[in-house]
This record gives structure tokens, sequence and C-alpha cells, in this order.
């Protein structure tokens, strides 16, 4: 057999091989969030999975498995096959639980590939009109004349509302008195009749009580002026340079997951996060696009990380 002829051969049974594999995706992928059904991230996470279904003609179905601070989550894609039939939507919770945790079991540059950012969901630093505060650096000069008296509500202990509150005060250089509730709702109900008089909150969550006049909004609490109230200013705006607590989260894939799957499915987010539809879905549910590739989302991780970490050391706060 001549030496022609068995290149030939090799070269055919390479293209067969190739042909044999099928194309990504021929199965329905599953996108695992670490929140019930009803949160921003779930909420987002339908709205991004329902378009991604119809691009990549395999349904995205999304999976809840809330629970120690999305890290049952994180795990169970942690631990899945890399073939990009697993993915999840990582975010704030991730970039805070190495400090938070000394028991965390996910590193997310160890254990995850990302493919994109994705959402953002603006927060508005609102009070009780009871307190008698007009703007940022009046709530300021009283957190920083009266340290440890202002009591702030949140959400839970080691959520982006609590960190928010420290950050508040810990660029002032004074504290602020946390008081822990069990979710938005409840900690809204507190706020509402005064018991609590200030809260760093989701904007869909307040913005309704804005509007009547229950609660006073001072500023919101991204890096820019959210587009969901463009009349308020920025935290940093007013004062406190850098300040950004906005949520935020992006998909990852398991780590060693085929470069080919995951620039298909970046692309694919990115045309999802470009559709005017989606656009419009989540500006009704006071969320907007955070778009970034995944060098982009790696390196505002590792600075979410940097700057978190500073701020729950000084504070002392676990969640353990």
């Amino acid at each position: 057999m001549t030496k022609r002829l068995l290149t030939a051969i090799f070269a055919c049974l390479a293209c067969a091989g190739a042909a044999a594999q099928p194309a990504f995706p021929d199965h329905p992928l599953r996108l695992v969030i670490g929140f019930p059904p009803g949160t921003a991230t779930d909420i987002a996470s339908r709205i991004i999975a329902r378009k991604m279904s119809e691009l990549l003609g395999q349904q995205m179905v999304v999976d809840n498995r809330p629970g120690a601070s999305t890290g049952i989550a994180a795990m169970a894609v942690a631990g899945a096959a890399p073939d990009g039939y697993t993915l999840f939507m990582a975010g704030n919770s991730n970039a805070v639980a190495p400090s938070l945790q000394k028991s965390a079991q996910v590193d997310f540059f160890r254990d995850f590939a990302p493919i994109g950012l994705a959402v953002s969901v603006p927060s508005i630093l609102v009070i009780n009109p009871a307190l008698g505060v007009s703007d940022v650096p009046e709530l300021a000069r009283l957190v920083k004349n009266k340290p440890g008296q202002i009591f702030f509500a949140s959400s839970g202990d080691g959520t982006m509302s609590h960190l928010a509150g420290e950050l508040f005060a810990y660029s002032l250089g004074s504290r602020m008195i946390h008081v822990p509730y069990k979710g938005s709702a409840q900690a809204l109900t507190d706020l509402l009749a005064g018991t609590v008089p200030v809260m760093f909150a989701p904007a869909s969550t307040v913005l309704p009580y804005i509007k009547e006049g229950r609660l006073k909004a001072l500023a919101t609490t991204g890096a820019e002026r959210s587009k969901i109230a463009p009349d308020l200013p920025t935290i940093a705006e007013k004062g406190i340079p850098d300040y950004d607590t906005r949520i935020w989260f992006g998909m990852v894939a398991p780590a060693r997951t085929p470069d080919a799957v995951i620039r298909k499915l970046a692309d694919n987010l990115t045309i999802v996060l470009d559709s005017l539809d989606v656009k419009e879905q989540l500006a009704a549910q006071g969320m907007e696009p955070f778009r970034g590739d995944a060098a982009k989302f790696t390196a505002h991780m590792q600075r979410e990380m940097t700057r978190w970490s500073a701020v729950i050391k000084s504070r002392g706060i676990t969640a353990d």
C-alpha cells in the first residue's frame, strides 16, 4: 500500500470522525441559578433562557437551586461535565463568598469558564421621610456624626443590600447598625413603617413607593445613572467616589469546557442582550443589560472580590 494511499485513507477517517461529532447543542441545556423563583436573578435568567432557546434550537431550562449563598448551585455546576450543557448564573454572591465563607468550596477562577456578563439590577438608596434628610450629603453627615446610631434594613446577612450599607458607612469612616430580614418584602414592611429608616433596595421593589411619596429616594447605587431612574444622581456623584453596589450576574460554564462551545454560547448571549424584546422585558422588571465578554467578566470579578474583601474584613462580617 503506497504512502499516498495511506494518507488518503487516514484523511477520510478523520473527516468521518469529525462528521460523526454532533453539532452543539443537540439536546436541552440547563441554566442553574442559586436563588428561588421570583427573584431578580430568576426572572432575568428566564428572559435570557427563552431567547437563547430560540437561537440555539434547543430548550434552555432554568434550574433553581437556592441555598448557601448560591453555593449549592455553584457546586452543582462546577462538578458537572464540561460540555456546555450545564451552565450557571454567577454574580455578586460569588464575588463575596471567598471573604464571607471560610469553608467556601468553589473557586470561581479554578472551577468556571466565563461566558459573558449579562444583567445588572440597579438599587436605590431610600429612606423613610420621617428621617428628615433631603440628600446623600445630609445622610452622610448624620451617619458620621452619629456612628452606630443609624439603622438600615437588608434582605439578609451577606446580601448586596447588606453590603451596600456597610460600604456606605465604611467609605465615611463610620458605622451603621445592620438589621437583617429574611427577604426584601419583610425589610420593606418595616422601612415603610419607619421602624428602620434606611435601605439600599432593588429599584423594582421600591419605585412604586417612591412615586406614592411613602419613601424618599436619595440616589442610585451603580457606577452610572440608571435608565430606570435617570433623574436620580448616583451615590458616587454625591461625594462617595467609586461607590458601586448594583446587583449583577453573568453566565459561566464548568472549567475545561471546549473553547468552541464557549464562543458559541457567548456569541448567542450577545445577540440576546442586544435584542429589543429582551431589553424591553428586562426594563419592565427594573433591570438592564450588563454586557461584557469573558475577559471583562474575569476582570470585573477580580475587582469585586478585592473590593469586598476589604469591606468584609474591616467590618468582621461572616456567613459561616
